[in-house]
């Protein structure tokens, strides 16, 4: 049937109904789209320059198509360089009043056309706008449909497979898991039923794209949330989940309830609940822990079923070092270092592990460094230096500046010895700092990045040696380049020293450093100096007087009312 506008006009609803109730539209939508094709078969036989409007009553169907002529000012101009054309319709003021003396601009005519019969290009035309309009409206509605819906879990059909990508039909619409968010060695064919993950719904060009997912964290947290009725109302949380999809997972979790147990009402009753998800993982071994507030007891529980020995945090990398039994080492690593991979995802920090011999190597090794330090700095006997160091003492400088009853309450030692031990010390720093400073000089760092607040001479040979010489070199850094930093290389992660790194310098240090240079330089203004607060106590004095002056400005103001009065 061509598409006309002597069609019948219950005929014109009925398929504006049938096509509404297939893409799940509203029927008005369906109707605008209509009256869209019609309008553009209309001016394309009456003409373009023509200001065509069709309107179809939804009750009745009846179609009008009307011509509307509106009046515009004389000296109306648009700008050709601009993109701007005259609008179809118009009509200057002076040539309508030729023919209605009471025109005016904005006025508008109309005037009723006859009803045509589409030819072959108007009814290919009309058949596009409409195919574009309820495509465009079916996509809005899709989107609206599943943007709240991310985070669920949902059934469907298998519609097809495109290079390992499968495309799912939801129903109401169509959803997409790609290759890298399946399960590893899981197959599926046209037909199969499947239940996914929303984990994105995008509004793209081509239509809104709902991203599904059976490898994604959510997923296996949303399956234990239908299997536990204590996850499903929140008694027990599920904290944190990492994933080797098909293998094997991690999952903390945590209860409200103290008379509950988290991780047993997990697994189940003989591994009934916990089963029930690993078959829907494909066999993929979960590991149920107890999380924890304190980071260090939730590191540990992670890396079950592994003993450790010590927990050493550094908590301004997040990186951890844990000590386990020589044994365990093995088991802690887990195979291809899966099981510390997966510890290291769920809690957020970089795990190191270590056996106990080799942090005792290590010990030992700092012990002799630090021995082998002092003997050569203060010119003292082995033995001396020994007890330095079991005393804590890890630098030259902690034993010259220390209070000298510290030194001398070391078991052998006294005030004379301490105060030459300590005399030694800072003989060796002077001469260290001269060596540095001569150093400097050699590097050409500039005498004004000395006067930096915190930057030390050993910090400006270290500057020097990677070509930063000047304030303006230090101000054009950014903490990172002080402190190194990581980077992912053939899918490891990889420390980049810092041109300070073995001072120690935490973020906020390496800021201040930078942002000193940058005030020194005059790129930013300095920040005020913060107002000392006032104690307690003080304050509460100052708040009493000012009172009982507001009181006696009162008093006085109404004594000189009543004089003037």
């Amino acid at each position: 049937m061509s598409l006309g506008i002597s069609a019948n006009k219950l005929e014109l609803l009925q398929i504006a109904e049938a096509v509404a109730r297939e893409k799940s539209i509203d029927k008005e939508i369906v109707i605008e789209a209509m009256e869209e094709a019609i309008q553009k078969g209309a001016r394309a036989r009456y003409g373009a320059e023509h200001d065509v409007r069709v309107h179809i009553d939804p009750k009745t169907g009846e179609t009008t198509i009307k011509r509307v002529v509106t009046v515009i000012d004389d000296d109306a101009t648009w700008d050709a360089e601009a993109g701007e054309e005259e609008p179809a319709g118009v009509i200057r003021l002076s040539e309508a009043k030729r023919t209605d003396p009471e025109a005016f601009v904005g006025k508008t005519y109309e005037e009723i056309l006859p009803p045509f019969e589409f030819g072959r290009v108007q009814t290919q035309m009309a058949r596009q706008v409409i195919t574009g309009k309820v495509r465009e409206a079916e996509r809005e509605r899709q989107y609206e449909e599943f943007k709240d819906r991310v985070g669920e879990i949902v059934n469907g059909v298998v519609k097809r497979v495109e290079y390992g990508n499968v495309v799912v039909d939801l129903g109401r619409g169509e959803g997409i898991m790609r290759r890298d968010q399946s399960i590893p060695r899981e197959n599926f064919n046209i037909g199969d039923r499947i239940r996914c993950y929303i984990y994105d719904v995008r509004r793209e060009t081509k239509g809104p794209q709902i991203l599904l997912s059976r490898a994604h964290g959510g997923f296996m947290a949303k399956l234990f949330a239908q299997e536990v009725p204590e996850v499903y109302d929140g008694v027990i949380e599920i904290r944190a989940v990492a994933r080797d999809p098909g293998s094997r997972a991690k999952m903390a979790v945590v209860s409200n309830d103290a008379s509950i147990d988290p991780v047993g009402a997990c697994v189940g009753m003989r591994g009934s609940r916990v089963q029930a998800v690993v078959a829907e993982l494909q066999g993929e071994k979960i590991d149920i822990i107890q999380w924890s507030p304190d980071e260090a007891t939730f590191i540990v529980n992670a890396l079950a079923p592994a003993e450790v020995s010590k927990v050493v945090m550094d908590e301004e990398d997040e990186r951890v070092e844990v000590v386990v039994p020589d044994e365990q080492l093995s088991l802690a690593i887990g195979r291809r270092g899966q099981n510390v991979r997966l510890a290291s995802q769920l809690t957020g920090w970089q795990i190191d592990i270590m056996t106990e011999s080799q942090e005792s190597e290590r010990r030992q090794r700092e012990f002799t460094e630090r021995t082998a330090l002092f003997q050569e700095a203060l010119d003292v006997d082995e033995v001396i230096a020994q007890l330095l160091v079991t005393e804590g003492f890890a630098t030259v400088e902690d034993v010259a500046y220390v209070d000298s009853s510290e030194v001398a309450s070391i078991e052998g030692f006294d005030e004379d010895t301490a105060e030459e031990i300590q005399t030694r010390a800072r003989e060796h720093l002077e001469k260290e700092a001269a060596e540095y400073d001569a150093k400097r000089r050699e590097l050409g760092v500039d005498d004004a990045l000395l006067e930096i607040e915190g930057i030390t001479l050993p910090m400006a040979v270290a500057l020097g040696e990677n070509d930063v010489k000047t304030v303006e070199d230090l101000a054009g850094l950014v903490p990172d380049d002080l402190r190194g930093w990581f980077e992912t290389k053939n899918g490891e992660r990889v420390r980049e020293p810092g041109y300070l790194e073995a001072f120690g310098l935490d973020a906020a240090d390496a800021e201040l450093l930078i942002m000193r240079a940058r005030v020194a330089m005059g790129w930013i203004e300095p920040e005020p100096e913060p107002e000392p607060e006032l104690e307690p106590e003080l304050e509460g004095e100052l708040e009493g007087e000012l009172e009982g002056l507001e009181g006696e400005e009162a008093f006085a103001e109404a004594e000189g009312e009543a004089r003037d009065a």
